[in-house]
């Protein structure tokens, strides 16, 4: 996997699943969009940019340890998800079920942003 297309996909994916959250802003549904949204999706995103980031450099330093640093990057990042929702929890009050779906819609998506990096770079190595 190179890394120019990787960052590209990364941002237009970033930018497809930011125009819900825009639009529900801009709408009568505003209140399914807690005021600490933003904040949640950009430390999410760039957790996920660092860990897609940091995948593709040690697949190019050593193929075989391409998975291994697959895992460990998402125990990482879900771990340091889970402390920033904490504090962030903490520090202001929030409907807890609209910032459950918030943090759930941006997790799993950049969740599924990573497995499909993964699942791309090992079809490529088929080819090879």
């Amino acid at each position: 996997m190179k890394l120019f297309p990787t960052v590209l996909s990364f941002l237009i994916f970033i930018v497809i699943i930011s125009l819900p959250p825009v639009v529900l802003s801009y709408t009568t549904y505003a209140k399914l969009v807690t005021p600490t949204f933003w904040l949640l999706f950009s430390f999410i995103s760039g957790l996920t940019f660092l860990t897609v980031i940091s995948i593709v450099f040690i697949g190019k330093i050593n193929p075989e340890l391409y998975a291994q640093a697959f895992l460990a990057a998402t125990t990482v990042k879900i771990l340091a998800c889970l402390f920033f929702v904490l504090i962030l929890i903490k520090k202001n009050s929030v409907d807890r079920y609209v910032f459950a779906g918030d943090f759930f819609y941006v997790y799993f998506l950049n969740m599924a942003f990573e497995i499909y990096g993964l699942l791309r770079n090992l079809r490529n190595q088929k080819l090879r």
